[in-house]
């Protein structure tokens, strides 16, 4: 047995799956907290304030469906909003709607990890969806099979670990930009802070599965001959 079938495997990473049930309660808890809290622009228009302060006019904002399914497309140049954050005049509302401000002044600035993390994105992709399925495959089959795998999900890891000091930062941003512009005050930017804290822990916690998942398989299968 090996990968998701091996209970090992599951001991090896439950620090990361604990941590992660962790972020997730964190998140339902602060971002209701937050949500109950009013504040004095929609997620749309604190986006459009952040955006038009830094000269990111050209940044379009639109409503998109699902929950909290925000997030910044380098590519568009637009700021796309989940229902809730776009029209709702809450300190959770904007300050997500700030976080994803916060990667399109990166994405302006020439953030070099934003950079280098759009760039990988297809090969995270690939690797994601690939690189286990070729573990199993040369578990089965070849050991090169077993190595090509683990490679292909290397990309996973490397995108996961490019991607923390992208999110952490896109925050700090949001965090001086809210404050900075006057949209919230410091004793409204406590809330916003561990709304924005919990959702960070939900990226440290995958990073860390990423990393232990490719450590499983490297120890898993460093000593296979067949």
């Amino acid at each position: 047995m090996i990968g998701f079938f091996d209970p090992y495997y599951f001991l090896f990473i439950a620090p990361a799956f604990l941590l992660g049930m962790w972020a997730q309660m964190r998140i339902h808890t602060t971002y209701a907290q937050a949500q109950r809290l009013a504040a004095p622009l929609s997620g749309a228009a604190a986006a459009r304030h952040i955006l038009d302060s830094a000269g990111l006019t050209n940044v379009s904002i639109e409503q998109i469906p699902g929950h909290l399914s925000d997030h910044y497309d380098p590519r568009a140049k637009v700021l796309r909003l989940s229902p809730e954050v776009y029209s709702s005049r809450s300190l959770a509302a904007v300050g997500i709607a700030a976080h994803e401000s916060g990667h399109a002044l990166q994405d302006a600035l020439g953030y070099a990890p934003l950079a280098i993390r759009n760039a990988v994105v297809p090969m995270a992709n690939f690797g994601s969806g690939l690189g286990i399925f070729m573990v199993i495959l040369g578990a089965i089959f070849s050991q090169v099979l077993i190595w090509v795998g683990i490679i292909l999900f290397s990309a996973v890891v490397f995108f996961q670990v490019v991607n923390l000091p992208v999110e952490f930062n896109a925050s700090t941003r949001a965090r001086a930009q809210l404050v900075g512009l006057g949209i919230i005050n410091q004793e409204e930017l406590r809330y916003v802070s561990k709304v924005l804290n919990a959702a960070a822990l939900t990226y440290v916690a995958a990073t860390l599965q990423a990393i232990l998942t490719l450590l499983y398989l490297v120890m898993r299968f460093s000593g296979s001959r067949d």
